[in-house]
C-alpha cells in the first residue's frame, strides 16, 4: 500500500470519527477539555478558503479539513502544501487566506506582508524523525553530534567509529551514507537545522547554519516536501533523511532513537512530542520552539507548526470561516491528531490560541 493510500484510508476513518463526536457529544464539556463554542454549522456563511505551506502539517490538514467539512458543509477549504516558505510568501502576497508554517516570519520579511497584522495559531506538535535505510539494522541510536557530522558529510560510512560508539554491540555495514534533504524552502529544514545549531552538544560542530534552506554539500540528494525526502530514503540503500513522523510511518521507514538533553536515546513518538510541549516558553504572539526540551521522555527534535492568518481579512465571510475552522482545530480537531502521529497542544497553549480568536476580525 502506498503512503498516499495509507493517508487516504486513515483520513476517511478519522473524518467519520470526528462527525460521530460532533453528532453525539453532550452539551457539557469533559473535565479539563477546552470548551467548544463553535458556531452552529447551519448558521455558517458560504465561503472558500485557500491555504498553502507546510508539508509537515499537511497530513493533519487533510484529516482536519475533511472532518470540518462534515460539520460545516458550506465552507470549502483547499490546502496546497508546497513548503513553509511558499506558505508564508503566498500569504504575504495575498494569494492565499492562510499559511501553514513551521517557522515564524523573519522580521525583515514583515515589511513585505501586504495584508496587515498577522496572527499565529499553533495547531499541533510533531516529531521530525531521522529516518534511514540500512538493511539488517532495525534499531539505531544517534547523538546530536553524530547526526551533525553525518548531514554535513564529515561521516560518510555507516560503520564509522562515531556511529559505532552510539550503538554498542550493533554490527554496522561498510555502506556509503546517502544524505537526503529538502529541495524547497522548508520549516522542517529550519527546525532540523536549528536543532543541530542550538543543541549544546552539536552547536560547535554544526557548520551549515540554520534556516528554511541551507547550503548542503554537493554530494547529497534533495526531495520536494517531506514525502519527497521519504521517497529518497525508502528507495536508496544507505540513505538517511529528516522526515516528519506521519510521513515516515506512512512510508514504512525505520528511524533512529535520538539522544535528548537528559542523555537518553528516545524514539520519535507522539508521547515524546507531548513531553517536549511541557514547560515551553511561549511569546505573547504564540510563537515558540519545542526543540531540545528538558525531561527524560522528551523527543528532542519536536517541531511546532502554526496556521497564520491576517488579523483583519478584507472578506468578512472568509474571516468568519477562518474563525470557525481554527476553533474546530483547537477543540474537536485535537482529538484526531494522535491517530495520525501528531501530538495535541498542551492545554494552556490550546486555551491561549482559542482566546486569540477574538483578534480575528472581518
Amino acid at each position: 500500500m502506498t503512503p498516499t493510500m495509507t493517508h487516504t484510508l486513515r483520513l476517511g476513518a478519522l473524518a467519520m470519527a470526528a462527525l460521530a463526536m460532533a453528532c453525539g457529544k453532550s452539551d457539557a464539556p469533559a473535565p479539563g477539555a477546552a470548551t467548544n463554542t463553535a458556531p452552529n454549522p447551519a448558521a455558517a456563511r458560504a465561503a472558500t478558503l485557500n491555504g498553502s505551506g507546510s508539508t509537515f502539517q499537511q497530513a493533519a490538514e487533510e484529516v482536519l479539513i475533511e472532518a470540518f467539512a462534515k460539520a460545516q458543509p458550506t465552507i470549502k477549504i483547499n490546502y496546497g502544501g508546497g513548503g513553509s516558505g511558499k506558505g508564508r510568501q503566498d500569504l504575504a502576497d495575498l494569494v492565499t487566506d492562510f499559511a501553514g508554517t513551521d517557522s515564524a516570519f523573519k522580521d525583515a520579511d514583515l515589511a513585505k506582508v501586504k495584508g496587515g497584522e498577522l496572527l499565529y495559531f499553533p495547531i499541533l506538535l510533531g516529531p521530525i524523525t531521522v529516518s534511514y535505510h540500512l538493511d539488517g539494522v532495525d534499531a539505531l541510536q544517534l547523538s546530536p553530534v553524530t547526526i551533525a557530522k553525518i548531514f554535513q558529510r564529515d561521516i560518510t560510512k555507516w560503520n564509522d567509529a562515531a556511529i559505532a560508539a552510539d550503538n554498542p554491540g550493533v554490527t554496522l555495514p561498510d555502506t556509503a551514507i546517502v544524505v537526503a534533504h529538502r529541495a524547497d524552502g522548508s520549516g522542517t529544514t529550519d527546525n532540523f537545522t536549528r536543532f543541530l545549531a542550538t543543541n549544546p552538544a552539536s552547536k560547535d560542530v554544526w557548520r551549515l547554519k540554520s534556516g528554511s534552506t541551507v547550503e548542503w554539500p554537493a554530494d547529497t540528494q534533495a526531495g520536494q516536501g517531506n514525502g519527497g525526502v521519504a521517497q529518497i530514503v525508502k528507495s536508496t540503500a544507505g540513505a538517511i533523511g529528516y522526515v516528519d513522523l506521519s510521513d515516515a510511518k506512512a512510508s514504512g521507514l525505520k528511524f533512529a532513537a535520538v539522544q535528548n538533553a537528559a542523555g537518553k536515546f528516545v524514539v520519535a513518538s507522539t508521547a515524546g512530542a507531548s513531553a517536549a510541549g511541557d514547560g515551553i516558553a511561549v511569546q505573547d504572539n504564540l510563537v515558540f520552539s519545542a526543540l531540545n526540551g528538558a525531561g527524560e521522555a522528551t523527543y528532542p527534535i519536536t517541531c511546532q507548526t502554526w496556521i497564520v492568518t491576517y488579523a483583519k481579512p478584507a472578506d468578512k465571510a472568509k474571516a468568519a470561516a477562518l474563525k470557525a475552522y481554527l476553533r474546530f482545530i483547537l477543540t474537536d480537531g485535537q482529538k484526531l491528531l494522535p491517530e495520525i502521529d501528531f501530538a495535541p497542544l498542551p492545554k494552556s497553549l490550546q486555551d491561549r490560541a482559542l482566546a486569540q480568536l477574538d483578534k480575528l476580525q472581518g
